[in-house]
């Protein structure tokens, strides 16, 4: 992809994103309902239930109950905090952190002698994130947050410095995902592990899905294979990789008959779903403790 063509792309998803988090600024259910990953690219005059998702996919009520409001809205498709074991004391980087939904779970986790930091492309997103920091020093009594501006591609982060990377339906979203994978190789530490949660396709799409922008704003376009996920993986030097699918995501968008999930139906052949196709993965992995040669 040429460097013009990426930047297209990473504009359309800056662009749908910062509306997402002015939008949530005031973190209202119908702010919410803006989430793309949610998905509600398109409007929608039902009500979306931020929480209702986030417990079908893993999320513990109780945590999402002590986050500060509008730090959850609705982009996640899977647990990755909860996936990655998370221990006193380690550092984590969030990949597309948004509003510091994940960051903000996995604070506690670390605890005070642990670090957590967030990396997002968006200002509008850092924005919120920085806001959302006070209350949860406030809640937590704990200052072991930060969130920093870059792209995934190019993450702001020193080599071999993070125990553990997360992310959570924003990988798909990058036009160079290639790049992106050797960059989590790069900030890990030797032994150190990947959790993200995201979307994947079982079989490729449609042309009249793929080409949709609303998709790709939306993490589907976008998604790669679960073959080439787990081979750009390999080639960045990363082992132990285990993908894990998980259907509730695609379950839970069907029976909350969301928008961009009909847009998507209404284009794929007759007797098909959007789960023939798109799977919500749980990706786990490990970089090697030698050096790739």
């Amino acid at each position: 992809m040429s460097t013009h063509e990426t930047e297209t792309v990473h504009e359309a998803v800056r662009n749908n994103y910062a509306a997402i988090a002015r939008a949530n600024m005031h973190a209202t259910p119908e702010a919410s309902a803006a989430g793309c990953c949610a998905p509600s690219c398109c409007s929608s005059t039902q009500s979306f239930d931020v929480t209702t998702l986030a417990t079908s996919i893993g999320y513990d009520a109780s945590e999402l109950s002590a986050l500060p409001e509008g730090a959850n809205m609705g982009l996640s498709c899977g647990n990755p905090t909860a996936i990655a074991s998370l221990q006193p004391g380690e550092v984590v980087l969030d990949l597309g952190s948004g509003g510091g939904f994940d960051v903000f779970l996995a604070g506690p986790k670390v605890g005070p002698t642990g670090r957590v930091i967030g990396v997002d492309m968006t200002a509008d997103m850092l924005a919120l994130a920085r806001k959302n920091t006070q209350t949860y020093r406030e809640v937590t009594g704990l200052d072991n947050v930060e969130f920093r501006l870059g792209e995934i591609e190019h993450l702001p982060v020193a080599d071999a410095s993070v125990d553990v990377v997360i992310s959570n339906c924003v990988l798909n979203l990058s036009p160079e995902k290639p790049q992106v994978w050797r960059e989590i190789a790069r900030v890990l530490k030797p032994g150190g592990r990947v959790a993200v949660s995201d979307l994947a396709l079982l079989q490729p799409l449609p042309t009249a899905v793929a080409e949709t922008l609303e998709a790709l704003v939306g993490c589907v376009a976008g998604a790669p294979l679960v073959a080439d996920t787990e081979r750009m993986m390999r080639e960045a030097g990363l082992v132990e990789t285990a993908l894990v699918p998980k259907p509730e995501y695609l379950q839970t968008m069907g029976r909350m008959e969301r928008p961009l999930y009909q847009t998507i139906a209404s284009h794929l052949p007759a007797g098909t779903t959007p789960a023939d196709y798109i799977t919500s993965l749980d990706i786990s992995a490990r970089k090697s403790l030698q050096a790739v040669r």
